[in-house]
């Protein structure tokens, strides 16, 4: 600017920069690669990339066809960490490195999975508790490879036992999914978790999280290591797992949307968070209120404050009712926020904290369509030559 030659009022015009977008649907891969750093993130936005920084694929790893699933599956961004080994202390190294890492709400580990099943079991347990200790992450979680439908349940029981698991509310930060995958370019069956990440990030950019990511085609898949019936996805729908199935003509689809804590032997404090789609807009929001108010930290606590601190987040709030994110006739049945000096009395204000209390009503997915058929002549409700017209 010019300096002014006389007292007055200067216009001048400039564009602000725009607030960073908040990503969802970027997962986070661990497992074995042949190169590139160890217990270090390193974020990625395609194939190739992968390729130049890890190698191909080590035998007996899964991490190359997941991330390569993700990919094909359309997904944009992701980040990796190369483990030392397949064992439990390399993944806690590469969790641990994790922690820092920003803009990952997503958690694979496609070599977690082998024999026995108890070390498996251990290993996808320390992503729960991972995922549980950071906040905001979901981890998606592979069914041991080759089990039959009473295996894949007998190790959602394990998850969720006392003791060594975290317990049921850990299990609301995930959702498994079988079988495994048999895909182009890979010899043998590889694990379901990056296909069905690419279809978590399509689902994400097109819609939003609270669209349920299920009845997708995954692309590239020719053919699953088991096929499952009605029966068999009756049983894992109600253990709370998700099945991936062939339909003739509709190719091969993820057809399940339940977290593991939707499982219906569940405790029923865990009904509400049944659904991947529930719960991910849950955590979604946590993460992006911790981003957005992140500016407000050391601000006097004071009315003007609140009022702030209520347009922030009752706008976000708005954007996501608009979306179909939230249910309810109208905004005011959808959501409420409320920071006021009822939650913030002088005692709570002395202490240097603000108070903000946050309701809303995700919307649920429909699991089931119902459709009844009647026939009867008599039904004067039914139409046909007896009924109306």
């Amino acid at each position: 600017m010019t300096a002014p030659l006389a007292p007055g009022v200067y216009r001048e015009f400039f564009a602000t920069a725009p607030r960073p977008a908040f990503r969802t649907g970027v997962p986070a891969f661990l497992g074995l690669a042949t190169a590139g750093p160890t217990a270090e993130p390193v974020e990625l936005a395609g194939w190739a990339e992968f390729e130049r920084v890890f190698g191909a694929r080590p035998e007996g790893g899964f991490l190359a066809p997941a991330v390569h699933g993700f990919f094909r599956a359309g997904g944009a961004l992701c980040t990796v960490v190369r483990l030392a080994d397949g064992g439990a202390a390399s993944l806690a190294r590469g969790l641990a490195a994790l922690e820092a890492a920003e803009g990952v709400d997503l958690v694979c580990v496609p070599d977690a999975m082998g024999r026995p099943r108890a070390e498996a079991v251990r290993r996808q347990q320390a992503v729960l508790r991972h995922c549980e200790r950071v906040g905001g992450r979901f981890a998606i979680l592979d069914s041991v490879p080759g089990d039959a439908p009473a295996g894949v349940l007998a190790q959602r029981r394990e998850l969720a036992r006392e003791g060594d698991a975290p317990g049921w509310a850990a299990l609301r930060n995930a959702a498994l999914y079988h079988p495994w995958l048999v895909v182009e370019g890979w010899d043998g069956p590889v694990p379901p978790c990056g296909h069905v990440a690419g279809v978590y990030a399509v689902s994400d950019a097109r819609v939003g999280v609270h669209k349920p990511p299920a009845n997708e085609r995954l692309d590239g898949v020719l053919d699953l290591a088991a096929l499952l019936d009605d029966a068999a996805n009756g049983a894992l729908n109600a253990g709370g797992i998700n099945c991936i199935r062939a339909f003739p003509g509709r190719g091969v689809r993820v057809w399940g949307a339940r977290a593991l804590s939707g499982a219906d032997a569940a405790p029923p404090e865990e009904a509400a968070w049944k659904y991947v789609s529930v719960r991910r807009t849950v955590l979604t929001l946590g993460r992006w209120i911790d981003a957005a108010l992140a500016g407000m930290a050391f601000e006097p606590a004071d009315p003007g404050l609140w009022a702030r601190i209520v347009r922030e987040v009752g706008g976000y709030l708005d954007a996501a009712f608009r979306r179909g994110a939230l249910q309810g006739r109208t905004a005011g049945d959808a959501y409420f926020v409320r920071c006021d000096a009822a939650l913030n009395p002088p005692e709570v204000r002395a202490a240097g904290m603000v108070v903000v209390e946050v309701g809303l009503a995700p919307a649920v997915p429909n699991e089931f369509i119902v459709v009844r058929f009647a026939r009867g002549a008599d039904d004067p409700d039914t139409p046909g030559p007896t009924g109306p017209a």
